[in-house]
């Protein structure tokens, strides 16, 4: 079982090698702009906006989704500005994060990116949703997770070509069972891969210990030694729209729902009948 090292400069030595061996895509200069000014002792929207606003493609998913029904505004925010107030600065850095990881990784680039992205699209919808009713982790947060957490296997079909069949197995295989083949097979796994590539992106570390231990749910379940830097209930929330994804395209239990779900319904407080009508519910919204 791997542990994510404590030590600060151990797991920036860990992430800088992973990033140059298997050739991660670095921050985009956005992003990192981005970042700078949001941890900024006084973060001047005014800025963050007119930054934004170089990039058409950010700008109108950010009014995008502001304009949704997700936050059902009465009135419809007309500039980024605006749209930065209402989302809040955190909300607006998880969007960006997403899109440009979108942008690095195009589905277009081949069928293993478009099965990738049609999946992993669905289950971050669906753990926003979920987020939201529960009430339990902001939805961006939520939705940003599962966009990421599994982003390592993107890096390492790049670097791999032979890598396409893992991908395709991941409907049926246990996650952990994924990450051993990995290890043996490329001497990295998707996980680990993950995490790196979220650090060099600026992503919060506890969401970065998330997508590092996503698939070790007994680890997760307690307070073991490296998974305090890690947020529980993302990796809950993640399972939880595995599952109820699985159930909404009637193929019963996704395959790390055995060994995960007490930890879903001890973390989330949540029973397997609320899970059933929760599904039932998101159905026609996911649709």
């Amino acid at each position: 079982m791997a542990e994510y090292p404590e030590d600060f400069e151990v797991i920036e030595r860990e992430a800088e090698r992973v990033a140059k061996e298997l050739d991660i895509p670095p921050c985009p200069a956005i992003l990192a702009r981005f970042n700078e000014e949001f941890h900024a002792s006084q973060p001047d929207l005014r800025r963050l906006a007119a930054l934004i606003g170089t990039d058409v493609g950010l700008s109108a998913t950010i009014l995008k989704t502001v304009n949704s029904p997700f936050y059902g505004l009465v009135k419809k925010a007309t500039g980024i500005e605006q749209a930065l107030s209402i989302l809040g600065l955190r909300s607006c850095a998880n969007i960006i994060g997403g899109l440009l990881l979108r942008r690095a990784f195009p589905a277009g680039s081949g069928p293993a990116l478009e099965r990738f992205w049609d999946g992993t699209t669905r289950i971050a919808g669906l753990a926003a949703m979920v987020a939201s009713r529960l009430k339990e982790m902001e939805r961006d947060a939520a939705h940003t997770y599962v966009l990421f957490r599994d982003c390592g296997m993107l890096v390492m079909l790049r670097k791999f070509p032979a890598y396409a069949e893992i991908i395709d197995q991941t409907a049926t295989i246990r996650g952990a069972q994924i990450t051993r083949i990995e290890d043996e097979r490329f001497k990295f796994n998707h996980a680990r891969v993950a995490s790196a590539l979220a650090r060099s992106w600026s992503l919060p570390e506890t969401l970065c210990g998330a997508i590092f231990h996503h698939h070790e749910y007994s680890l997760m379940s307690k307070s073991s030694i490296g998974s305090d830097a890690a947020d529980r209930k993302l990796v809950a929330f993640g399972l939880l729209a595995e599952q109820i994804a699985a159930l909404h395209a009637n193929q019963g239990l996704c395959p790390d729902w055995a060994e995960g779900e007490r930890y879903v319904l001890d973390t989330l407080d949540i029973g397997p009948e609320e899970i059933v009508a929760l599904a039932e519910d998101l159905r026609t919204a996911a649709d």
